[in-house]
């Protein structure tokens, strides 16, 4: 058992935007410490999102990992021998994670053209409210909702 819990550590905010957020975005996209092209792959892909939607880009990629982040979510709780499946309110920190990763795993999973072009494809509709992404959001909810009768073995 640890002593004491780590520090969190903050990126640095981003060269072009001055966002942490999108800082951490770029981290998670980096394969092979490449974060160089990582960080390239991100700015063209939101600056095409934004001219296709006409907005700021950066406005274009909040709102799309907050499109994308769950608000509840079902844990694993063992009472008396048996293991229900418990919703709870998802913490900010792991609402951005989980939106962040199911947007790079379904820009990932697409077929297609290069990483820029994906990225953009699904953060433009996780903008909408639409692709997989926003589909793995809604199916932790439909699981949450489900399990709703366990609620009261939160604590």
């Amino acid at each position: 058992m640890r002593a004491k819990k780590p520090k969190l550590r903050k990126p640095q905010p981003d060269a072009r935007y001055g966002s942490e957020q999108l800082q951490r975005f770029i981290n998670k996209l980096m394969l092979d410490g490449k974060k160089d092209l990582a960080a390239r792959i991100v700015y063209d892909a939101i600056e095409q999102a934004g001219e296709q939607l006409s907005v700021e880009p950066l406005v274009v990629f909040e709102t799309a990992l907050r499109n994308v982040a769950p608000t509840i979510e079902v844990r694993s709780r063992r009472v008396g021998g048996a293991t229900f499946q418990v919703p709870m309110p998802v913490r900010t920190e792991r609402k951005e994670m989980l939106a962040t990763r199911w947007i790079i795993n379904s820009a990932r999973s697409r077929n297609g053209k290069d990483m820029s072009t994906l990225l953009m494809t699904e953060l433009v509709s996780a903008f909408n409210g639409e692709g997989e992404a926003i589909k793995m959001r809604d199916n932790v909810h439909k699981m949450a909702e489900a399990n709703r009768a366990f609620a009261h073995f939160k604590w």
